[in-house]
């Protein structure tokens, strides 16, 4: 199970499992692969997978008046998941879409959330996982209301600078809500 070993390194970051945590923890995981440019999650799916990103990117997108909008991006050593799906038991407007041939760890939720009880080093390191996501979010609408489209722009390259050869410049500039030209004009001037 090699594909466990950057998944327990990520979770480590957060707090030190049990070696019984670990045995269940990856009785419930497996590896999937899939192909560049395929959902991962169709939109009106409902999650019931953690996906963790061995190789490859993601992202979270949805469709607004048939314009595709991208919510965030997850490249390896991260974690996805449509979170309001996951908690609500509701089917999700957005979906999750691969960029590049990708090679993931799923996590069987439904079972994950089951172990809470058994292990609470699995229940700490989780909600200690979902809390900085709430943190990454929050932060993320702060900067759409106090910064400009070129300071996101700065920012996005600041903490992932490999992501202009990753993506189609259309997701990244949707991600920053703003046109492909706008991008172009931000780019040319830096």
């Amino acid at each position: 199970m090699d594909y466990m070993q950057s998944l327990l390194a990520y979770l480590k970051k957060f707090e030190q499992l049990s070696p019984e945590a670990e045995i269940a923890l990856k009785e419930i995981c497996s590896e999937i692969s899939i192909s560049k440019n395929k959902d991962l999650q169709p939109i009106g799916h409902t999650c019931r997978t953690i996906y963790f990103i061995n190789k490859g990117i993601a992202r979270i997108y949805y469709l607004k008046d048939g314009v595709d909008i991208t919510e965030s991006f997850s490249q390896e050593n991260k974690l996805i998941a449509r979170a309001e799906s996951l908690f609500s038991g509701k089917p999700s407007q957005k979906a999750i879409q691969v960029l590049e041939d990708a090679h993931i760890t799923s996590i069987n939720a439904v079972l994950l959330f089951k172990l809470y009880d058994q292990f609470h080093d699995i229940e700490r390191t989780f909600r200690k996982i979902f809390e900085a996501a709430y943190v990454d979010m929050v932060s993320r609408l702060e900067s759409i209301q106090f910064h400009t489209a070129e300071e996101r722009y700065l920012q996005l390259i600041e903490e992932t600078p490999d992501i202009i050869k990753r993506v189609p410049l259309k997701y990244i500039a949707s991600y920053l809500g703003i046109t492909q030209v706008s991008l172009s004009r931000i780019r040319s001037t830096l």
